[in-house]
């Protein structure tokens, strides 16, 4: 019998799925199109380049980007990459487009940011995720609190660009940046809220020009063990 709690997280799982672009029937991104190609590389360029690379970066993606997505990808980019990068990226996609911020803050607050984090995280993580839980919460509960509310509830649930493309641009934050175990885990997120294997190899070549050879050689190394252990090879 579900308890109360079971129901609430049944509830926000399939308000996640709607807020984050996938509704009953599950959406894959079976190919890299050209927009999420240029967002890929831009999440990389916001975890390593300088300010003028940066400036580049928006400059190359704001004609072939929704600005929505571009919006999206800086304010995450904060749990990755941290306050000052995402800060210098806001301040020149200020200064670039004149778009002006919404002053709604998104979501009711901590409850609601919670229980979505939950649903969100599971989803991404799949059967690895009471796992999860339990390794984060041995380096520091509050690290697993934060994770939960202030990563997977507040930023990741947020509308405006769907789950599978977020879990690309944090492929490329990690590839870029040489996070190499939170890459192995989002390269299986990715999987698991619907990337297609294809759109995952060409987000790595994608990252040719912005990301170091050395580093492109490695995400792709990881990449293949990744997929040798979905589908071992006889």
């Amino acid at each position: 019998m579900l308890t109360g709690r079971d129901r609430r997280v049944k509830k926000m799982l399939r308000r996640v799925h709607s807020m984050t672009g996938r509704g009953a029937k599950r959406v894959r991104l079976a190919t890299l199109d050209e927009s999420t190609k240029h967002l890929v590389r831009l999440a990389a360029i916001i975890a390593t380049g300088d300010e003028q690379a940066i400036r580049t970066g928006l400059s190359q993606a704001v004609d072939n980007v929704p600005a929505e997505w571009i919006e999206e990808l800086i304010l995450q980019s904060y749990l990755f990459c941290g306050f000052p990068r995402t800060l210098n990226a806001m301040r020149e996609w200020r200064r670039l487009t004149g778009r002006t911020a919404t002053t709604d803050v998104e979501g009711t607050g901590p409850d609601e940011w919670r229980e979505r984090g939950e649903a969100t995280c599971r989803l991404v993580y799949g059967e690895m995720y009471e796992r999860l839980r339990v390794n984060i919460r041995a380096l520091h509960p509050e690290l697993d609190e934060w994770m939960i509310i202030e990563g997977y509830g507040k930023v990741l649930s947020r509308p405006g660009l769907d789950l599978p493309r977020r879990e690309l641009c944090i492929v490329a934050a990690c590839a870029a940046s040489q996070q190499d175990r939170q890459l192995h885990s989002h390269l299986h997120g990715a999987i698991n809220v619907g990337v297609a294997p294809e759109a995952l190899t060409a987000t790595i070549e994608a990252l040719k020009g912005v990301v170091s050879d050395a580093g492109v050689a490695k995400a792709s190394s990881l990449w293949r063990r990744v997929l040798n252990s979905l589908a071992p090879i006889p």
